[in-house]
């Protein structure tokens, strides 16, 4: 078997197509919620925070020593930011599953027909 039919066989399995898939959109969603973050989120809450102490940019923080604190300061803020974020789409996403699941299940025709269901649902 060729390196090329090898190469043509591996691509052609469902785990790499998978991951390839999960890895590109992973990207775009990567991309749409540091916009979210940077674009939206952080300048409501932030700037008027910033405003309040008399603060233009946070990342210019710094000590007398030259120690860049406000720099780590806007990644840990990015990062919980983000995290947020995530936390909410993906416990907006995970009740639209279950309210899904849940319309499946009360169907009347699937009520009748599966009697594990009706166990289940009654």
């Amino acid at each position: 078997m060729g390196m090329v039919s090898e190469f043509k066989e591996f691509i052609a399995k469902g785990n790499a197509m998978d991951l390839a898939v999960g890895v590109i959109i992973g990207a775009a969603f990567g991309a749409i919620v540091n916009s979210l973050v940077a674009d939206v989120i952080t300048p409501a809450l932030l700037n008027p925070a910033l405003k309040a102490a008399h603060v233009e940019n946070l990342a210019d923080l710094k000590t007398e020593g030259g120690i860049l604190y406000g720099k780590f300061l806007a990644a840990v803020i990015s990062f919980l930011v983000i995290a947020f974020v995530i936390f909410i789409m993906v416990k907006a996403i995970n009740s639209m599953k279950k309210k899904k699941k849940l319309h499946l299940l009360l169907q009347p025709d699937q009520l009748r027909k599966n009697c594990l269901c009706r166990f289940v649902i009654y």
